[in-house]
């Protein structure tokens, strides 16, 4: 489903469907959405594994940088706090992230709509 929210289209991910953590399934992401007008994708935290928020397999960059090669902002809705206090790298990855434009960690809609109303 796209809606406009603070002047940007968005695309909401279901929280239920399969996990999302691979180059491809970023793709399938980017299939479903393109040509519709799409600025964000809001993806829950629901959909990725735990295997995702671990840096050492390499995740979370490939999806990432698959997102944003396609033009996309990408946003993870819900709680990473249990993530963010088991890794200080994960940790720096929320942070340094959220100073950015194109992939941001918010706990709802209400900070993703502060988030998107700053960039206007």
């Amino acid at each position: 489903m796209i809606e406009v929210r603070q002047g940007a289209s968005v695309w909401h991910e279901p929280a239920e469907g399969p996990e999302l953590a691979t180059e491809q399934d970023a793709l399938d992401l980017i299939g479903a959405t393109y040509g519709l007008g799409a600025e964000v994708l809001v993806v829950p935290v629901e959909r990725f594994p735990a295997r995702f928020f671990d840096l050492h397999a390499k995740l979370i960059g490939l999806f990432f940088s698959k997102i944003v090669q396609y033009g996309y902002r990408l946003v993870l809705l819900g709680d990473v706090r249990h993530h963010v206090e088991a890794s200080d790298a994960f940790r720096d990855v929320v942070r340094e992230s959220d100073r950015g434009r194109d992939v941001w960690f918010v706990a709802d809609l209400a900070e993703l709509d502060a988030r998107l109303a700053a960039l206007r």
